[in-house]
């Protein structure tokens, strides 16, 4: 029995690792050769945040341009997002409103949707485009609700992440 069930989309530009995050939250393994979304992906995962089980559909969608008619579709019955853009490529940062105008469209001014700008790859500092804090600046203009860097390489900040936008939509569903 699970005490609330999220559907959560993760968004972004194409090869900004969507795939590779959802994969090493639900397996713990890094696999570098993932093929492209071809559309969208769905997945399950269930964990517990706020001493609260919680099961989590994780709607993966395909960042190409090609793709995005798909996108408000799949926002409808959501409770929230994370935004991935490649901290080695400024340009995936340099899409967040195209992105978050696809959203923003579909959600009612009432929903409480909660988004989080994810800096992926961030085991690649040696190449980084996209600095911490120009992703903070970015991502508190844009008003979504947190911002973390992670790596699907190494695992940091990947459960942490799953857990912050959870956490998040359960407060709104507690307060009611």
């Amino acid at each position: 029995m699970y005490d609330a069930t999220f559907k959560i989309i993760i968004f972004g530009d194409a090869g900004c690792g969507k795939t590779t995050l959802t994969q090493r939250f639900l397996t713990n393994l890094f696999v570098s050769d993932q093929t492209m979304t071809i559309g969208v992906d769905f997945e399950v995962k269930s964990l517990e945040v706020d001493e609260q089980k919680v099961k989590l559909q994780i709607w993966d969608f395909g960042g190409e341009e090609r793709f995005r008619f798909l996108l408000p579709t799949y926002v409808r019955g959501a409770r929230g997002g994370l935004f991935l853009y490649d901290i080695t490529n400024f340009s995936s940062i340099a899409h967040i409103d195209d992105w978050l105008s696809v959203i923003r469209k579909e959600i009612r001014v009432e929903d409480i949707f909660p988004i989080i700008a994810v800096g992926g790859k961030a085991d690649l500092v040696e190449s980084r485009e996209v600095s911490s804090a120009e992703g903070i600046k970015i991502a508190k203009s844009r008003k979504v609700n947190g911002f973390i860097e992670t790596s699907s390489k190494t695992g940091e900040n990947v459960e942490k992440t799953f857990e912050a936008l959870t956490s998040l939509m359960l407060k709104d569903v507690n307060r009611v």
